[in-house]
């Protein structure tokens, strides 16, 4: 196993620095953000590298063309390997970055054991859920936290909750959230009108849901929520963007309930802004959550949303902007997608333009990059180390 460059940056040295260390780099979430952080901190000026546990899967021409640094540890998923330990002192003590800032539970377990042999003056773990796993690794969290500045989740709720469970002293956790790109994301007529007819959606109500098929998302409970709305109202769409271990499953799900004709797997797509226009509305039928990017997205895109009540879902979601569901329940879910379905379309507007007020007074993508500086000068300063 060894540290393999994807890209290469020879300005290390420029102040401030930092590494971003991410269990992996794909499409989804919580790799999603830490790419954000990292353009976004770059163009402030910043040095800046990614290390990933596992081969990156994703973002990496995106972070070259940025001239962003991305290695790899070249860790096999779901095998712990003591040797990257000693491959990430390695490569810190040859950077010398002044902060380290990991993000997801194994890659936070990994910095904070690597950090006594190696001289890290800033160390920040980022979790990115309500829960990342079994009691082992709140306790893992509990007896390497010492070895941590600072620890930060993406919503209240994860907060409260880590606290709760003793993962993380209380006055040593901080919420810090996601932050979308609401540029990138806002209402686009034109754009809308494009996709409706090139997906040959008519004049049907469609709803849009976006995630990776595992078990968090409960796509079965989508599904059969999505069946008795279209008992009512025959005339509905659903559109499914993702892949995952589950979709297989989901399939047959579908044709099982006669739902072939209604419901459309669209794969892995590089056009959810555009697809979220196409949208009458946003679903996420989750059992657990962080602070979902897709609700940040679908609230900035100004679609009405309807989500489960976990996580920081509620937070995410403006007061007049969507509906909560209780989590496992295919009724209620489907209840509350009736009730958005026959809104006037009038109604589902102003609901959505409040989904984009509330997006964009606290989620927006600079206003969070500003936080996470101010953070990072905050902890440099304790050090001595002024930026």
């Amino acid at each position: 196993m060894i540290s393999i460059p994807y890209a290469t940056n020879n300005s290390w040295r420029t102040v401030p620095s930092i590494t971003f260390l991410t269990t992996a780099l794909a499409y989804a979430g919580a790799e999603t953000q830490v790419v954000h952080l990292a353009l976004a901190l770059k163009a402030r000026g910043w040095t800046v590298e990614v290390v990933t546990m596992v081969a990156p899967r994703a973002y990496v021409a995106e972070l070259q063309a940025a001239q962003i640094g991305v290695y790899s540890l070249d860790m096999r998923p779901g095998y712990p390997d003591p040797r990257a330990i000693f491959i990430l002192v390695h490569h810190l003590r040859r950077t010398h970055p002044q902060i380290v800032h990991s993000h997801m539970v194994h890659a936070n377990v990994l910095a904070r054991i690597t950090r006594p042999f190696c001289s890290v003056p800033v160390l920040i773990s980022t979790a990115h859920n309500m829960s990342e796993g079994g009691r082992w690794r709140e306790w893992a969290y509990r007896l390497t936290d010492p070895l941590s500045d600072l620890t930060t989740n993406v919503s209240h709720t994860a907060v409260q909750r880590y606290i709760a469970v003793g993962a993380v002293p209380q006055g040593r956790l901080r919420m810090m959230p996601n932050g979308v790109d609401t540029h990138r994301f806002r209402p686009a007529p034109t754009v809308r009108a494009q996709y409706r007819h090139a997906l040959k959606l008519g004049t049907e109500f469609v709803w849009l849901a976006v995630g990776r098929f595992d078990a968090v998302k409960s796509y079965p409970v989508l599904l059969n929520a999505f069946a008795r709305l279209h008992h009512h109202h025959p005339a509905v769409q659903l559109l499914l963007v993702g892949e995952g271990p589950l979709q297989l499953e989901a399939r047959a799900l579908v044709a099982e309930l006669g739902l072939s004709e209604r419901v459309r797997f669209l794969g892995l797509r590089g056009d959810i802004p555009a697809l979220m226009n196409a949208a009458d509305g946003f679903v996420l039928s989750s059992a657990w959550e962080g602070l979902p990017m897709v609700l940040l997205e679908a609230g900035a895109s100004g679609l009405p949303i309807v989500a489960t009540d976990v996580g920081g879902n509620r937070e995410a979601i403006a007061p007049v902007g969507g509906l909560l569901t209780a989590p496992h329940d295919p009724a209620s879910l489907a209840g509350a997608m009736a009730r958005v379905t026959v809104l006037p379309a009038v109604v589902r507007q102003q609901m959505g333009q409040a989904g984009r007020e509330h997006v964009v007074n606290h989620y927006d993508l600079p206003l969070v990059v500003d936080r996470w500086e101010a953070l990072y000068c905050e902890l440099l300063t304790r050090r001595g180390l002024h930026v």
